[in-house]
């Protein structure tokens, strides 16, 4: 599509030069026309009179000029095919490497998806040197919650966790399912700072089964991009913490809303090395 739309642009190009020589061409004719004294053979100059020759300068020059507009349609309407082409092809391709879009239990993006995203956001963060953070929140407790309460309370509570990370969040960001009991939310044009006040919007995570109330704890930490980074770079980062979090809940016990004992994590230590 690049090479077409090249092309598109020469034929542009020498049409402008072609109408700016045939300008040249009848401004140059009309002037002599009005001084037929210049020509020391004027006599065999014109066969016909100066109004007549300018008349056909003109006439030429008409014809000229509407076949120059409809050359400039026939390009806009090649350039638009071309782009409408491209748009479609790049739709295409991320569609054939991300046939999920979206995770279906949080309506999130997934992994895959995110990764083209992410990618437009790290350029725009290295070309304008804006800041570019992300939040990697991991649920502690889901596989407890999965094994005493079963597979819809579990659900329940990553879906109010995903609808937690929205409201966090703004019109900007975007919301990413790692995996099962992984999160992150991505803050363009965001500071650390930031990212550790959105994350604070999260609150504390409550959900009711079987008539019982439970406070479910979370860990959370603050990744910010590096120069020279890539969305790969900046995934692995959130992915290696993540695993610490989870080895870490592994090892802690699970509390019932009986308790009453919430147990919200935030490490107040950023996440960027």
């Amino acid at each position: 599509m690049g090479s077409e739309l090249q092309q598109v642009g020469r034929n542009e190009w020498w049409l402008w030069f072609w109408a700016l020589v045939a300008t040249v061409l009848s401004t140059t004719g009309l002037f002599l026309s009005f001084f037929r004294s210049l020509f020391v053979h004027r006599q065999h100059f014109y066969e016909i009179s100066s109004d007549q020759a300018r008349w056909g300068i003109l006439s030429l020059l008409l014809l000229f000029n509407g076949w120059l507009l409809y050359r400039q349609w026939v390009f806009r309407r090649a350039r638009k095919e071309a782009d409408a082409q491209s748009a479609g092809t790049e739709t295409s391709t991320e569609n054939s490497q991300n046939p999920t879009q979206m995770d279906a239990l949080t309506g999130l993006y997934t992994r895959a998806s995110a990764d083209h995203r992410l990618g437009k956001e790290v350029a725009r963060a290295r070309r304008w040197n804006l800041p570019l953070s992300l939040v990697a929140l991991h649920l502690d407790d889901l596989a407890q919650v999965n094994e005493h309460f079963g597979k819809d309370a579990s659900d329940k509570l990553v879906a109010e966790v995903a609808n937690r990370l929205r409201k966090a969040s703004r019109g900007s960001d975007f919301c990413v399912r790692l995996g099962k009991d992984d999160f992150l939310i991505v803050l363009p044009e965001c500071s650390l700072a930031g990212a550790k006040r959105v994350s604070d919007r999260v609150g504390t995570v409550n959900i009711k089964s079987a008539g019982e109330e439970m406070n479910v704890s979370y860990s959370v930490g603050w990744i910010d991009y590096k120069p020279g980074e890539v969305p790969s770079d900046l995934f692995k980062r959130a992915g290696d913490v993540l695993k610490l979090y989870k080895d870490a809940s592994n090892d802690t016990s699970f509390e019932t809303a009986a308790a009453q004992k919430s147990r919200l994590k935030q490490p107040g230590v950023p996440l960027h090395r």
